[in-house]
């Protein structure tokens, strides 16, 4: 590859960069599971609540809007550079609310994908709505979708089913998965060393990294922040690599890591 590793150590690997320039000298069909948390793209001045404070929303500038048209263009490009290079059986995860995650579906069928399913995530404990005049927004929308709608998808059901998942109290023990999981936001252990703005929780990353990879899988997230899919792939034996422009996040994944290979994480 012409981009030189930012990080690497076994088989955990940052880049920095645009992700299409990257994804662009990985081999195709090469890749077995894509995480996608692209920008929701929602910096616009407005305010949330976050811990019983008022917030902006603003995350930075890769998170402003360019419009409906180059929005949509924007998620169309990365999710067929991700086609590119997963195997024919190969899955995606697009997370996203509202704001994002109807163009991303529509961007996945455009190009060929097939939906599997949508999870509704729930945060039990989501922060109020300010206004009081809209829903409190307490869930998030992924969408899991394979490249090749004839190909054939890795799906580890018993894990599913017969695992042990307290932390959600939707899941019944020895029942089917449903499509509804509920899952609180990062603990603050997860934290230690700050935060990226949209920071999933491994709880999250970890049901979705066994649900549908194998060991010794290849997992890549393209828009990586503080690469919580990179610490649950590494948990659980597979392959890694993260890519992202923000340098403070890719440094902040390292630190992650590097605790987390001293068994503080």
């Amino acid at each position: 590859m012409k981009y030189k590793p930012y990080y690497k150590y076994n088989n955990f690997s940052l880049y920095r960069g645009d992700c299409l320039d990257i994804l662009a000298e990985i081999p195709e069909n090469s890749v077995d599971m894509i995480f996608a948390d692209p920008p929701y793209l929602l910096s616009n001045g407005g305010f949330t609540c976050h811990a019983g404070q008022i917030v902006s929303v603003n995350k930075g500038q890769w998170d402003v809007s360019n419009g409906l048209k180059k929005d949509f263009e924007f998620h169309l490009n990365w999710i067929k550079a991700c086609g590119r290079v997963l195997k024919p059986g190969g899955t995606i995860w697009v997370s996203g609310t509202y704001h994002s995650i109807y163009q991303c579906g529509f961007a996945l069928q455009a190009s060929k994908f097939h939906i599997l399913n949508d999870i509704a995530w729930l945060k039990p404990n989501a922060s109020p709505n300010l206004s009081c005049r809209f829903f409190t927004a307490s869930h998030e929308t992924l969408i899991w979708a394979r490249k090749d709608k004839k190909g054939k998808h890795k799906f580890n059901y018993k894990a599913m089913k017969d695992g042990n998942w307290p932390e959600d109290f939707i899941k019944k023990p020895g029942l089917q998965m449903r499509s509804v999981w509920a899952i609180r936001p990062p603990k603050k252990v997860e934290k230690t060393h700050g935060k990226h703005p949209t920071q999933k929780p491994i709880d999250l990353l970890n049901r979705i990294v066994l649900a549908s990879t194998d060991k010794n899988d290849l997992v890549i997230d393209p828009f990586t922040g503080s690469s919580t899919t990179g610490l649950a792939a590494h948990i659980n034996g597979r392959k890694f690599i993260g890519i992202d422009l923000e340098k403070k996040y890719l440094d902040l994944s390292i630190k992650r890591y590097n605790d987390f290979q001293k068994d503080i994480f």
